[in-house]
Parts: structure tokens; C-alpha cells; sequence
């Protein structure tokens, strides 16, 4: 009987051992999780940041400052034309054609400037000729547009379209503006 006690202890020992081992497992395994966790962060973090500097650098490497064209439009209009799509040529090139929807038009409305388009053109002069298209005053369609020669220097260039109602004639009107 006394075996039976003695084998009963060192049972009833080993039992809580190795339920003690478990405990200090589970806990080395909860801070390897939450040190894997930390590793990740830190490891996503620095792979938003390589995305951020390789962005950067891809649009300095595809649009450097000499050679860069950007043509933004903006709307100041709404009672004289409803704008659907505009088409987009520099050096008889089409370059662009945007439809726009019913909320590109309201946030276009709301005075957004839409960049349309980001290139490169050599220096030296060139033309860009907007072609715009949309409903006017009782449903009649109309169609405007407007070329514009400018100079490309070493420096990047900006253009933009203003499309504005004009009172006095009861239509739109076209503008390019150099930035």
C-alpha cells in the first residue's frame, strides 16, 4: 500500500510538472506571437515606406522636370452648359478623351480641377487643342473648342482649361491659362 502512495505522489508531481511546462510554453509562445506580430508591423511599415520612395522615384524617372507636360481642367459653369466629355490633342495627338459621369460633373461643379493629363513633350513650341462636348441651354448639343500654342522651356509646364459660362452670349466659353 505504502508503493501505491509513494507511485500516487511522484504521479500526482510529475502531472503538475508537466502541467507547469505547458503553462511557461504557452506563455513563451504567446510573446513569439505577439514579437511575430511586431515583426510584421514593423516589416509592413517599411514596405508602405519603399512603395512611397519607389512611387516618387518612378515619377521623376517617367516625367522629369524638363520634359513635363501637365494639363489640368477646371469648370466654372452650370446654367449655360451640362459638360459630358472632353477630348484631349497636343501636336495633332490625341493624347486623352474623358467621359465624365453625373458625379464627376458635380465634383468638377463643386470646383475640383481634374488633372487630364501628365506627359512629356520635348522643348520648343507645340499646340494643345481641347475639344469639349456637352448639352446647352433647351437640350441643344453643342461642341467647343480651342487650340493654344505654347512654348515648352527646361522647366515643367502647366496648362489649364477653364470652361465658364458666358452670360453675355448665353454659351460657354473655352480658355487655356499657362501656370
Amino acid at each position: 500500500m505504502r508503493n501505491y502512495w509513494v507511485e500516487s505522489k511522484r504521479m500526482f508531481k510529475t502531472f503538475f510538472a508537466c502541467i507547469a511546462v505547458m503553462f511557461s510554453l504557452t506563455g513563451l509562445a504567446a510573446e513569439e506571437e505577439q514579437t511575430t506580430a511586431s515583426k510584421l508591423e514593423a516589416l509592413k511599415k517599411d514596405v508602405l515606406s519603399v512603395n512611397r520612395d519607389l512611387f516618387i522615384l518612378e515619377e521623376d524617372l517617367l516625367f522629369p522636370a524638363s520634359t513635363q507636360v501637365a494639363v489640368y481642367l477646371s469648370v466654372d459653369i452650370g446654367y449655360f452648359f451640362a459638360l459630358d466629355n472632353i477630348k484631349l490633342k497636343i501636336d495633332d495627338k490625341d493624347v486623352t478623351h474623358y467621359l465624365y459621369t453625373k458625379n464627376d460633373v458635380d465634383a468638377l461643379y463643386r470646383g475640383a480641377i481634374q488633372k487630364l493629363y501628365l506627359g512629356n513633350l520635348s522643348t520648343g513650341k507645340h499646340e494643345v487643342v481641347a475639344i469639349v462636348m456637352g448639352e446647352g441651354p433647351y437640350k441643344r448639343q453643342y461642341r467647343r473648342a480651342i487650340a493654344f500654342e505654347f512654348e515648352k522651356g527646361s522647366e515643367a509646364k502647366a496648362l489649364e482649361i477653364q470652361l465658364r459660362d458666358d452670360t453675355t452670349k448665353q454659351q460657354p466659353r473655352l480658355n487655356i491659362v499657362e501656370w
